[in-house]
């Protein structure tokens, strides 16, 4: 292999990986030997160091990792230390309505419930940490069951499931058993 492809080899393997990839497996993966992977890397290294560039290459033991130039440190620090909003739109307001109340439920079930495919909504809930897997249904498919986690608690204020404000169907079932009760004194 000419030095010019072994070097984008090496480019793509650091790149895919995101952390350190030993020599010898450069070395296996490309079928060159130690010391022909070793002299690119260094001439890869060399080229980034040589730019004005935000990512660097640097040896960690037997092996090469890319990584963020340190010059731009402060600004990668800035992007993860910067507060992921959650947007909830009312789509997911009402998808995690129903799990919070129903949980454990399925994707079927929500979507029973509201008429449409919840695959996103669930699917964005679970990005944001506020339900999570919680096994599976022992019915045919084994669907998977889906509950709330601590995230969503806290984001919401809740000490516990139970202190969710009640819904209309338990204050309506609680205003029959009273009238039931009234009406038998």
């Amino acid at each position: 292999m000419e030095k010019e492809s072994l070097k984008a080899v090496i480019e793509a393997l650091l790149f895919a990986k995101g952390e350190v990839v030993e020599i010898k497996d450069i070395a296996s993966v490309t079928g060159e030997n130690e010391e022909k992977v070793k002299e690119a890397s260094e001439e890869l290294k060399g080229e980034y160091a040589g730019k004005n560039r935000g990512i660097s290459i640097i040896n960690v033991q037997d092996g090469i990792q890319m990584c963020t130039s340190p010059v731009y440190f402060d600004y990668v620090r800035r992007l993860y230390a910067a507060p992921k909003k959650k947007q909830l739109s009312q789509t997911l307001l009402e998808t995690l309505a129903i799990i919070a109340y129903r949980q454990p439920v399925t994707k079927g079930q929500i979507e029973e419930i509201r008429g449409v495919n919840a695959d996103h909504s669930v699917n964005k809930l679970v990005e944001y940490g506020f339900v999570c897997e919680m096994g599976r249904l022992d019915a045919p498919g084994r669907p998977l069951l889906f509950g709330t986690t601590e995230e969503f608690l806290r984001f919401f204020g809740f000490g516990s499931i139970e202190s969710l404000p009640g819904t209309g169907e338990d204050e309506e079932k609680l205003r029959k058993e009273a009238e039931e009760e009234v009406g038998e004194s």
